[in-house]
């Protein structure tokens, strides 16, 4: 069995403890004076900035409070932002304008309290927005990253590939000559992966990439490693920064794009994990994701529970390899879409609590490995063809319940993607619906927690964390995640999911507008122009393969060769396959590994 019934334990043995202290509190007069005192002297050391009208708010919003029971609830039971178990943020501070020196003022004395104050001019902290693009080659992708991240602080790119990359297949391969460069951009090779980030200076503290990529993932991070040291020398390597999806879990339960039997995909990804969490301490080796959990048809309860419990398996699986859980936990992030469900009021929210408290209380992990570093993406499932301008209201009210939730980072779906990779247009208009909230709204840049803690939000924790436990305990009733998935659990409820969500969409009880509701029968569907590689294209991609394949031919037979040996004897295969990286193709290296461990069956 694993250790989600411990987990399950540990949140329940947390909420009595929270209502121990509240009645403690309630009870205990000198317990009840320390947390008064605790709280006044939180209050007055919270600074105060202006809006552009000058109006005073507090930096950290705290509810009116003065009666020591329910102070105790809250700092026991949410905490402070950056504070266990991180309810209201894994940091103190997010999204906030750096204050003012002149803004900030001594609550007893007016003068500038300069602990707190930062100089006229502070450099603003770096924005949530992250960027997505993938289409054609190479060079078409990094042209549209540069045209995305014209105008941001930070580059924070996001990468489509293109289905033969996702599927660790070669350009040259049969069969696939039209699907290069189709719905994300084709990498075969180091110099391919090169000239994707060409021009950004990639090892800097103000560039972060993320990859979109399970089956071949540690490949493909090895290419980036590559290209990085191509770039700017091995120096760079303990610089970078980003996160590759890589989540094995959720290609299983959902998306199907394994290419190794699960067992040995397990393998490789705990080989990346355990050199990279050593040797990158700026990467996230792993997106754990419920995002295509979500897509795929799940409710938003099953994606934030088969997320978590995945999560939670690979720490076990790690630490049963003797791995540190205080040197890989602080490099696991996450991934969840937001979707209009009242469920996305508090899902994030809760997935930070339960994450935080089974880190600590089962797996002994440090504060830093407490923390539910989250990236959220707006549901692509949400997006509809009919009247596709709404798309535009529904994203920004996703983006809006995402930063109520204080995610970390951050992608707006664009409004044509119903019909296509998004076009310049609308991918710079998904944006700027960012750009609106977070820079010329003043909902999010001045106070933490603006929107957080209503009546209606506790509400929908409540019930959130419940049935997230629920589906904990029917998961470990079937062994754990892995007997999960060897019964099919979480790919068969997701299946229920979805086509209970459909039906609700046929028979009305699920509306959307421009759909099944308020819609415009006179409208025709518009004319949209597809994205699509070009034939000269896919053959400069095949040409530009089988050059290099051709020059590497007499060392690539070397580094393969040394790399199945390192899998045979069952060592860390990640240092080989950074050394076959340099000299082989994609699909050489999948290629050789399935000679070796074979390749994925979907179970019956």
């Amino acid at each position: 069995m694993s250790k989600l019934g411990a987990v399950v334990e540990a949140v329940e043995k947390r909420e009595k403890f929270v209502l121990e202290q509240v009645q403690r509190a309630r009870t205990d007069q000198q317990f009840a004076q320390q947390v008064m005192d605790r709280w006044n002297k939180i209050k007055s050391e919270i600074p105060v900035s202006k809006t552009p009208t000058g109006l005073p708010l507090p930096r950290l919003a705290l509810p009116e409070l003065d009666e020591a029971g329910e102070i105790a609830r809250y700092l026991f039971g949410d905490g402070l932002p950056g504070e266990f178990p991180f309810l209201n943020g894994a940091y103190r501070e997010m999204y906030l304008e750096p204050l003012r020196q002149a803004e900030v003022q001594d609550k007893k004395s007016g003068s500038p309290n300069g602990s707190n104050g930062k100089k006229n001019g502070a450099r603003p902290p770096e924005e949530p927005t992250r960027l997505f693009s993938g289409l054609m080659l190479a060079e078409d992708t990094n042209k549209r990253f540069h045209f995305l991240s014209a105008h941001q602080r930070s580059k924070r790119l996001s990468t489509a590939f293109d289905g033969p990359t996702l599927y660790g297949i070669d350009s040259d391969a049969d069969g696939v000559f039209g699907k290069i460069g189709e719905g994300g951009v084709a990498v075969d090779t180091v110099e391919d992966m090169v000239r994707l980030y060409d021009g950004f200076e990639i090892g800097s503290p103000d560039f972060s990439a993320s990859m979109t990529i399970s089956g071949p993932a540690p490949i493909i991070m090895a290419m980036y490693i590559a290209a990085a040291k191509r770039r700017f020398g091995p120096g760079v390597v303990a610089n970078l920064r980003g996160t590759i999806q890589a989540d094995i879990f959720k290609e299983v339960q959902a998306q199907n794009e394994t290419i190794f039997p699960i067992e040995a995909s397990l393998r490789f990804l705990l080989d990346m994990i355990e050199w990279t969490s050593q040797n990158m301490p700026r990467w996230y080796p792993v997106s754990i994701s419920g995002y295509h959990i979500g897509e795929a048809g799940s409710t938003p309860v099953q994606q934030a529970a088969y997320t978590l419990s995945n999560g939670f398996a690979y720490v076990e699986m790690l630490m049963a390899r003797g791995a540190d859980v205080n040197v890989f936990g602080p490099r696991l992030s996450f991934f969840l879409d937001c979707g209009l469900d009242a469920e996305y009021i508090a899902l994030s929210r809760v997935s930070r609590k339960i994450w935080a408290i089974g880190m600590r209380e089962v797996f002994g992990a440090d504060r830093r490995a407490q923390m539910f570093k989250l990236h959220t993406q707006t549901s692509g499932r949400s997006l509809i063809a009919a009247e596709f301008k709404n798309n535009l209201t529904r994203t920004a009210a996703e983006l809006m319940l995402a930063y109520m939730n204080g995610t970390n980072s951050c992608h707006s779906n664009s409004a044509d993607e119903p019909f296509t990779t998004p076009s310049e247009e609308w991918i710079r208009l998904a944006a700027h619906g960012q750009a609106i909230l977070l820079e010329e709204s003043g909902i999010f840049k001045h106070t933490m927690n603006m929107l957080t803690g209503s009546p209606g939000m506790k509400a929908v924790e409540r019930a959130v964390e419940t049935a997230i436990l629920d589906e904990f305990r029917e998961i470990e009733s079937l062994g754990g995640v892995m007997g999960a998935v060897e019964n099919r659990y979480q790919r068969s409820q997701i299946q229920n999911a979805a086509h209970r969500y459909e039906q609700q969409i046929y028979d009305g009880t699920r509306p959307i507008v421009g759909l099944n509701r308020y819609r415009n029968a006179a409208e025709e569907m518009p004319e949209i122009e597809l994205a699509r590689t070009s034939r000269a294209k896919q053959k400069l991609q095949v040409d530009r393969l089988m050059k290099f394949k051709k020059k590497n031919a007499g060392k690539a037979k070397g580094a393969l060769d040394k790399l199945v040996k390192v899998v045979e004897r069952g060592e860390n295969c990640f240092p080989a396959l950074l050394e076959a990286a340099e000299v082989c193709s994609l699909g050489q290296i999948t290629g050789r590994l399935q000679e070796v461990v074979g390749h994925f069956r979907p179970m019956v």
